[in-house]
């Protein structure tokens, strides 16, 4: 018996007139007494589930499913057929039987479209090709489809239309769903190891009336209300400090900060991060906590350390991580006596790796630039980078030999920054002469970063303990373990310019 696909101009017909047709059918659908947009189904077993209590029952055993998900292929064989039913976590084969199902049944399956989220009810059983599938002995249509799935079913290959609509995105590619659901494991396992760490999960405000605890320009709203200006928060941490002012020892919130800033492959303007504080650590423990909080989701979510890549060079979670000072590092790449050069000499050194030097800049900002630009991208297998300059991180303790530098860690891992961590300046008078320094030479931001947090040094002057912090870019985490090039790829619905 031949088989016969789905009808051959029905994917070659525009969408409009598909969508026409599949109206029809709706309308017909509804006419007869149906229920084109379904009903509650109890009952359902997703299909790895289903096949999971297949392998496992005793042979000659008879194992009884229902099913429900969105019909992704169909092929006709005169009296029977055989569908496939993408659920959540998997696909289910369905093999109908004119002869089981009865003639109108049989017809109305036939009459189904590409796209129809439906439910089957039936007995498991193998096919000659091996495949677990269902006998149908029953089946509803829960929501008809009036628009094609992309592609001819083929894949969404478009990138902006993958983005802009994740919903078919997520239809027509099964590692994009995958992508997501690891995303989502991994958070879980994030708040699964802190919480067994004594830690208490908190929620800070997302509207804030400064916009502080980072340097950068935010995104500005107005407050009806209360008639002032409101800020989206571009960082948790100034609210997260005053908890421990508070007495609560050990907090985190996983959250979304916002930046009115450019967008690349590593930057969203609405992106997820992880801030947590410890009370009586310092810099040390927090680079410690935050290496085996890695691994442990690597290990639980991936089960493995070793990540292969595509292109590059493979990663290599394995701890414990080298350690190596921001000045070694520029030292290594510059030479051993680029610190005690003057200024004309480091900015020729500079210029002669083809970077863009101006008169102006200071030699602070030349060596952060050659970091940056040169330095950065090369540390691939993961690298805390350490004892960065003071002017770099105003809210972070001095280092105790060397008050030039503050007592803090970036997080290197495939060439990009994952989390950094301080020990926290918990000094109200210096903190406060280090934000008024921080803002001499600003340009006027219309006080949007310009303005001192006079709440915050006020709780800082009722005493906060010695205290460790880090942050942990969850978008970049998830692209680091799932290869992902673009964090556009990692999350559901990222920021895209408007189409006129």
């Amino acid at each position: 018996m031949s088989e016969e696909q789905l009808p051959a101009q029905a994917d070659a017909m525009p969408v409009d007139d598909m969508r026409e047709q599949r109206l029809r059918k709706m309308e017909k659908i509804a006419l007869a007494g149906g229920r084109p947009y379904g009903r509650r189904v109890d009952g359902i077993m997703s299909s790895p589930e289903a096949k999971r209590r297949f392998a496992e029952a005793p042979a000659e055993t008879e194992v009884a499913v229902r099913v429900a998900g969105r019909m992704t292929a169909r092929r006709i064989m005169g009296k029977s057929l055989f569908a496939n039913v993408l659920d959540q976590d998997g696909q289910m084969q369905l093999y109908v039987q004119k002869n089981i199902v009865g003639d109108e049944a049989y017809e109305l399956f036939k009459d189904l479209d590409l796209g129809d989220i439906i439910t089957a009810e039936g007995v498991l059983f193998v096919t000659r090709t091996g495949e677990v599938s269902l006998r149908t002995t029953g089946f509803e249509l829960l929501a008809k489809a009036l628009r094609p799935l992309p592609e001819k079913w083929h894949g969404l290959t478009d990138m902006e239309q993958r983005y802009r609509q994740r919903y078919l995105d997520l239809i027509s590619n099964q590692d994009v769903r995958e992508t997501f659901q690891q995303r989502s494991r991994i958070v879980q396992e994030i708040r699964r190891y802190l919480n067994a760490k004594g830690f208490m999960e908190v929620e800070t405000p997302m509207m804030q009336p400064l916009a502080g605890g980072a340097a950068a320009r935010p995104f500005k709203t107005h407050y009806n209300a209360l008639n002032s200006t409101m800020y989206l928060r571009i960082a948790t941490e100034l609210y997260l400090k005053r908890l421990l002012v508070g007495g609560f020892e050990k907090v985190y919130e996983i959250g979304r900060n916002f930046r009115n800033e450019g967008m690349d492959r590593r930057h969203n303007p609405e992106f997820t991060v992880l801030e947590l504080y410890q009370a009586y650590s310092d810099c040390r423990g927090v680079m410690a906590l935050v290496e085996d909080l890695i691994c442990a989701v690597a290990k639980n979510v991936f089960g493995t350390l070793q990540f292969k890549r595509e292109e590059g060079e493979d990663l290599d979670l394995t701890p414990p991580w080298r350690v190596a000072t921001y000045h070694e590092l520029v030292a290594g790449k510059m030479g051993s006596d680029w610190f005690d050069l003057d200024l004309d000499a480091m900015r020729a050194r500079a210029r002669a790796l083809n970077l863009n030097i101006p008169e102006a800049m200071p030699a602070t900002d030349i060596t952060h630039e050659v970091y940056e630009k040169t330095i950065e991208h090369t540390l691939i297998q993961p690298t805390f980078v350490t004892r960065l300059p003071a002017y770099l991180v105003p809210l972070a303790k001095r280092c105790e030999d060397n008050h030039d530098l503050v007592d803090v860690y970036e997080l290197e891992i495939n060439g990009q920054e994952i989390s950094p961590g301080y020990s926290e300046l918990n000094d109200p008078v210096e903190q406060r002469a280090r934000f008024d320094r921080q803002l001499i030479g600003r340009d006027d931001l219309e006080g949007e970063v310009n303005r001192i947090d006079e709440d915050f040094l006020t709780a800082l002057e009722h005493g906060m303990p010695p205290t460790g912090g880090l942050g942990l870019g969850i978008d970049r985490l998830v692209m680091l373990l799932t290869g992902a090039p673009s964090i556009r790829d990692v999350i559901l619905f990222p920021q895209m310019r408007n189409v006129k």
